[in-house]
């Protein structure tokens, strides 16, 4: 197995022990998080805590695909991290990551960042309309999406469980994670109001956000409004539509 990393220079000094963590992931560690399609653990060094994500093996296609024609999660997870970091965008400190591939092919491959013990996140705002201080900071998190569109920042997987939120004495300070989906480019008016469409189902909540956003851009509100309510009902559709799709699908592997 050929193996690949890259540290941050403020970890200078501990490759051996990040090495081990890796080498030893499936036996220490502490889960955290959803399991579900990756896995997540917490490990000590240096009263810190860091998070390693490690990304699942890829379906052959992609294998060959992160072998030799794409940069693999992790590596686009920490580049983008740091680009994040030097716009002054809040995300978690990037620390590492590590591929594993052979000659021909992509295996397992891992992500080390510092974990951020948040508050909440962007998805009880969803789940819990009378959360306290509820508009106050979903107003917060419309501004920071419009500071990362005026910094040519296009998340395109700005969805509810993807921003971590911190309470700070009178404001608040949001973190993206899951990162390996972004473009860096500057945003037309379409593509910075279709980045909330992942984002809620409630109409309550599209009509705060386009109104703070609409603010921030200096445009009408119905404006804003209109065409974010539109892009959120398209990909609801597109959402149950491929749910509706794979129950078909696996009742027809069943039948």
């Amino acid at each position: 197995m050929i193996k690949k990393s890259e540290f941050h220079k403020s970890y200078n000094g501990h490759e051996d022990q990040l090495d081990y963590f890796i080498e030893h992931f499936d036996e220490i560690g502490t889960p955290f998080g959803n399991q579900d399609r990756n896995s997540l653990k917490l490990f000590e060094l240096n009263n810190k805590t860091l998070n390693v994500k490690s990304f699942r093996v890829p379906n052959i296609f992609n294998q060959i695909a992160y072998r030799f024609f794409r940069k693999s999660k992790a590596e686009r997870s920490f580049e983008y991290a740091n680009k994040l970091k030097q716009l002054d965008i809040g995300t978690p400190q990037p620390i590492a990551y590590f591929e594993f591939t052979t000659a021909l092919l992509f295996k397992k491959s891992f992500y080390i960042s510092e974990q951020v013990n948040c508050d909440l996140t962007y998805r009880e705002l969803t789940t819990d309309l009378n959360y306290p201080d509820y508009e106050t900071i979903l107003r917060a998190f419309t501004r920071f999406t419009f500071d990362l569109h005026e910094k040519g920042v296009h998340f395109l997987d700005h969805s509810p469980g993807n921003t971590l939120i911190l309470k700070e004495v009178n404001d608040y300070k949001f973190y993206l994670v899951d990162l390996n989906r972004m473009e860096f480019k500057q945003l037309d008016f379409e593509s910075r109001v279709k980045n909330f469409s992942k984002l809620t189902t409630h109409k309550s909540i599209v009509e705060i956000m386009s109104n703070e956003y609409a603010k921030c851009l200096g445009e009408s509100y119905d404006k804003v409004f209109d065409l974010m309510w539109k892009e959120t009902l398209a990909f609801q559709e597109k959402y149950h539509r491929k749910r509706r799709l794979k129950k078909k699908l696996k009742f027809w592997k069943r039948a």
